[in-house]
């Protein structure tokens, strides 16, 4: 089985990606399984009825599509088909704090370790990395960094300290 970094642990991936889609009818009857975004546009309603449906998006995607239906999904991915391709970035964020998805939010295509700290930033909390690729060295890649200058979470960022740091020193310029 498959290995992926999931919360920053090394596990068994459960999910079977389909890259072509297809139909209800053409999906495995049982096992989890993650469908192009135009399957689930085509498929939504007998594809909803599953339990066990993920959706993966292209970076040509508009993650607005899944909308009305990230409370019930209970995974999506966003495909990074090269390393240099920042789309999903963007995709994953949106999809975090304009559409307000809890699930398993996945990279999958073209990861590697250097990016992995950066894609938790945008709320990746899951990386299924290529099959050349080891999951071991890899989540070393998500402690690289112990702080970051520009944060997407809650902490404050090191240009924002910088500021408060400034304000409250005793030390102040001659041209102040």
């Amino acid at each position: 089985m498959p290995q992926l970094i999931k919360d920053r642990a090394v596990v068994a991936d459960r999910w079977t990606l389909l890259r072509d889609g297809g139909t209800p009818d053409s999906l495995p009857a049982s096992g989890a399984v993650i469908v192009p975004l135009t399957a689930w546009t085509a498929h939504r309603d007998a594809l909803a009825a599953r339990s066990d449906v993920g959706v993966w998006l292209a970076p040509a995607d508009d993650p607005a599509t899944l909308a009305a239906d990230v409370a019930a999904l209970p995974l999506i991915a966003v495909d990074f088909p090269q390393f240099t391709d920042g789309r999903g970035y963007s995709i994953a964020r949106l999809l975090r704090e304009r559409f307000g998805f809890t699930g398993e939010l996945r990279a999958i295509g073209d990861i590697q370790r250097d990016q992995l700290y950066y894609l938790a930033q945008c709320g990746f909390n899951a990386f299924a990395l290529r099959d050349d690729r080891s999951a071991d060295d890899a989540l070393a890649g998500l402690a690289v960094f112990s702080d970051g200058y520009q944060l997407t979470h809650a902490r404050v960022p090191w240009f924002r300290r910088r500021d408060t740091a400034a304000s409250h020193s005793a030390f102040r310029f001659p041209c102040e």
